[in-house]
């Protein structure tokens, strides 16, 4: 299937998006992005046109042609059905559980818990201060990651990246949670082999292109 018209919505620092744009370099897959500002005026993604793209009013969405695909987990998969280049999810079925065990641990466990409509929640709901809302992040990112590191270091899978040597959806959530992590002052001295596969994976031209420091729609940037 040869693309055509790829489109991203996207958000500069958005875990989800960030995880998208990954995927979509490691397939060589050139794309337009269509940044959705999710802090301006209260956030796009709340707006009337944004809302008609996705009912959710989150970010990403990936248009491919007529195809309105949302969640980035199922575009991710998409990706790897629909596109060649290197397999995002392996060859093998006891492979490719453990790399969606990683995944999911990652985006369903971790990631909600610590979103900026969880916070922006907590903050109007129950005035919940900053200094709480950020001990809160760093509580769901530090419990999450005990689990991932001992995962990760005590499975002989474990390579380069989190299975075998190849970057598999599991990286593609990994690299944007460290991020997210590292942005909050999580401390990770404690999640050696975390640090080594995110440092490798952002040795690689699609992870680095990837940073949110990078897209055009970055404040730095603009």
């Amino acid at each position: 299937m040869a693309a055509e018209g790829l489109k991203l919505y996207s958000y500069w620092r958005s875990s989800a998006s960030y995880r998208v744009r990954v995927a979509l370099n490691l397939k060589g897959l050139a794309y337009e992005l269509i940044p959705v500002n999710l802090a301006k005026n209260g956030g796009e993604q709340h707006g009337a046109r944004y809302h008609a793209v996705n009912p959710q009013e989150m970010v990403p969405v990936l248009c491919d042609g007529e195809r309105v695909l949302r969640q980035s987990m199922a575009i991710i998969e998409y990706l790897d059905e629909c596109y060649a280049g290197p397999r995002l999810l392996p060859s093998t079925a006891r492979e490719r559980a453990r790399v969606r065990n990683l995944a999911q641990l990652i985006a369903c466990d971790i990631h909600p818990l610590a979103n900026l409509r969880v916070m922006q929640y907590l903050e109007k709901e129950f005035n919940t201060p900053q200094v709480e809302r950020e001990r809160w992040i760093r509580h769901w990112i530090t419990e999450g990651f005990q689990a991932l590191e001992k995962l990760l270091s005590t499975n002989p899978s474990t390579g380069e990246c989190c299975e075998g040597d190849n970057p598999s959806i599991a990286d593609l959530c990994l690299v944007p949670q460290v991020y997210n992590a590292q942005r909050y002052s999580v401390d990770l001295a404690a999640f050696p082999t975390i640090r080594r596969v995110n440092e490798h994976c952002l040795t690689l031209r699609a992870f680095d292109a990837a940073r949110p420091e990078k897209q055009p729609d970055a404040p730095a940037a603009n």
